[in-house]
């Protein structure tokens, strides 16, 4: 019997029908030869620092920096764990080879790397390495076995960041609490989280001491179009008003026009961070919830694995296109003109080199229709589904004109853009929140003919306005932020280049920000993300930049994607931290500034999970999952609904005009959470 081990019971179970493992057994499948078994993620984990000295029990700066000499793994303590394990320990003890089928990405594969060296594996063991669980998926891979060996550095770059985790996690965590924290609560501090943390600080202070300012703008309508005063902004009414005075009566004459042509290139495919700022965007999903809707895309088999940081496609994808357009059948009206030609393929689609462990986000080859999905789970599956398509249509083709005119010895200019040919945009052609055709200030869209030299009235108007501070961070805008080390970035090419210096991997951002929550250093305040006075008072005490810089901490992040591509030594990472810890400890010991921080008590979770099971929750009342448990506050008859602004009741066409806008009821409330909310408003 081959063992193959998979990181999930769900995943095993797909594996199993594909092998002819059919017979089910105490902790795996059984059949053809083949044995699957399975981890419930992370059955193994770092030694904690007792585990290595009994000086290291008790929490003591004495005992600060904590380095073991060789860092050692156990399993977790948890009874379904230690069964499980038992199992793949007994499949391997009498098997000649084994089959890593975990996850394919670097936390996959420390997970498994880390249950073979407990089980003291000494036999082969071969990789299946897969984007998508699609049965044709998962027997090319069985065809595609590769050696262990070629993965090597994926694991050395997940352990190096395990490590470093540990290293500066545990003690600076007892290093700042020990020295600065008032209560008996825990100061954690974290490699990512910290960093993080001081975005969010930094914002909130740039908001708090942001002075406002009056400024002026000068607009006139002529022939229906606004042209904008050049100056662009008056700092004073009065030079304001002198321009007003000049130009009140003069007739504006146009001096120049200027019309170019320009194409837009479809948006690129997304990767986990894009799809998480989208959803985010468009229906206020948190980053977890879209993880969890897009996880669960990807084990229905319906779109590729998620955890993912490339915009680009390998070319062995190519020739798969036709055939996943052709299952795409709710699409087929977009997707006819494309399979009506031969597919393009681009190299902003298509290259080998931006891709590493997996593709970016896309449907399979499996119809949609066929497999039962959540509202959430339809809407990411649309947005996947659309960028998909689009990356297939021409670039969007338009025209820009500018022209320029002067009213005495004042410049103005009014700016407009036309479509000429849709291209891309037409994938999006009924969906109103992608339109950016409406008019602004700066740009007319369609504008009448204008002659150099014509002249007439106009119609000035001075407007005052007030300059705004920066906006505080969404969890949309902050994805992006921890994306590119804190720096603002909307060229998708050069946000490309930025992400080997990003804070944490796709997959672990979300989390952050959830534990950012639990542990009240950030609330949620509608969208915007709010950093408490429990995050302010460390950020300002931490002073080794090192901490809580997102450049480096960026840095470290690329030198574990060089540790990746073998391009970097994992050791010289792990020593570079050792001596970095070793230096906070000292620098924090010396300080004799007398600070110190209150800590507030961590939130418990909200939803308590047994660990090793896949899903185990205590028995207790039944539990709302579903809005249709949600009873309306007001009628009692009908249930709760989510609309595009609010949630409603369903028995709305019979008169119940029930609505809980999203600004006091957000949107991505679990529907356990919209009932307790709605019980605590509309208390009887």
């Amino acid at each position: 019997m081959i063992p193959c081990v998979t990181e999930k019971p769900s995943v095993a179970a797909d594996i199993a029908k594909i092998l002819g493992a059919n017979a089910r057994r105490d902790g795996f499948y059984e059949g053809n030869g083949y044995c699957v078994s399975w981890t419930f993620g992370h059955l193994c984990e770092l030694k904690a620092p007792d585990d290595y000295s009994e000086m290291w029990k008790r929490w003591s700066l004495g005992s600060l920096p904590m380095i073991p000499p060789r860092f050692g793994i156990k399993l977790k303590d948890d009874e379904g764990i230690k069964k499980q394990f038992h199992v793949i320990e007994t499949l391997m003890a009498t098997a000649t080879e084994v089959i890593n089928c975990g996850d394919a990405g670097q936390e996959g594969e420390l997970i498994q790397r880390w249950v073979y060296q407990k089980a003291n594996c000494r036999i082969p063991v071969k990789r299946l390495w897969i984007s998508s669980l699609t049965d044709e998926s998962i027997r090319e891979g069985f065809k595609q076995l590769q050696p262990a060996k070629n993965f090597d550095n994926l694991y050395y770059a997940g352990l190096s960041r395990a490590i470093g985790d540990w290293i500066l996690g545990m003690n600076a965590t007892r290093l700042y609490t020990l020295k600065y924290a008032q209560s008996r609560n825990v100061l954690s501090i974290g490699r990512v989280q910290t960093p993080t943390l001081a975005l969010i600080v930094a914002r909130q202070r740039e908001i708090e001491h942001f002075v406002p300012e009056d400024y002026w703008e000068i607009k006139t309508l002529y022939r229906g179009v606004t042209f904008n005063s050049q100056k662009g902004r008056y700092k004073s009414v009065e030079e304001a008003n002198q321009v007003i005075e000049g130009i009140k009566s003069a007739p504006l004459a146009v001096t120049d026009i200027q019309t170019k042509k320009g194409k837009e290139a479809p948006p690129r495919l997304f990767d986990l961070t894009g799809l998480q700022v989208e959803c985010n965007k468009k229906f206020g999903y948190s980053a977890d919830m879209t993880l969890r809707t897009i996880q669960s895309l990807y084990e229905k088999k319906v779109t590729t694995y998620p955890r993912v940081d490339t915009t680009y496609l390998s070319e062995d994808i190519y020739p798969k296109v036709p055939g996943i357009m052709k299952a795409m059948v709710p699409y087929a009206s977009l997707t006819a003109p494309v399979l009506a030609a031969k597919i393009k393929k681009s190299k902003k689609v298509f290259d080998n080199s931006k891709v590493t462990d997996h593709h970016a986000i896309i449907p399979t080859d499996v119809d949609p229709r066929k497999v039962a999905l959540s509202r959430e789970e339809k809407l990411v599956y649309d947005l996947v589904a659309k960028r998909f398509i689009a990356a297939f249509y021409p670039d969007c083709e338009f025209s820009s004109t500018t022209v320029l005119a002067k009213i005495n010895q004042f410049d103005f200019k009014a700016t407009g853009k036309q479509i000429l040919k849709e291209g891309w945009r037409k994938v999006y052609s009924k969906d109103h929140a992608q339109s950016e055709e409406t008019n602004t200030d700066d740009n007319n869209g369609i504008m009448p003919e204008f002659v150099v030299g014509e002249s007439g009235a106009h119609e000035p108007t001075l407007l005052k306005k007030v300059t705004q501070p920066p906006r505080p961070y969404n969890e949309g805008t902050l994805l992006r932020a921890m994306e590119t080390a804190g720096k603002f970035v909307d060229d998708e090419l050069l946000r490309e280049a930025m992400k080997e210096n990003g804070i944490g991997r796709p997959s672990t951002r979300a989390a952050i920000i959830e534990t950012l929550q639990r542990r009240r250093y950030i609330t949620k305040e509608r969208k915007n993300l709010v950093a408490t006075a429990a995050a302010c008072q460390p950020i300002h005490t931490i002073k080794d930049e090192l901490l809580k810089s997102a450049k480096l901490t960026g840095l470290w992040e690329n030198k574990l994607r060089k540790i990746e591509r073998g391009e970097y030594s994992a050791q010289q990472f792990i020593n570079e931290l050792k001596d970095m810890v070793s230096e906070i400890v000292l620098t924090v010991l010396r300080d004799q500034s007398g600070t110190s921080i209150i800590v507030e008590q961590e939130a418990p979770t909200s939803n308590p999970q047994k660990v090793g099971t896949e899903s185990s929750p205590k028995k207790r009342a039944p539990r709302v999952t579903k809005l249709e448990q949600v009873k309306c506050p007001v009628c009692g008859k009908g249930h709760m609904v989510k609309g595009k602004a609010a949630f409603g009741c369903s028995e709305w066409a019979n008169g119940c005009h029930t609505a809980l806008p999203f600004s006091d009821y957000p949107s991505d409330l679990s529907p356990a959470k919209l009932r307790d909310l709605i019980k605590k408003n509309y208390k009887k």
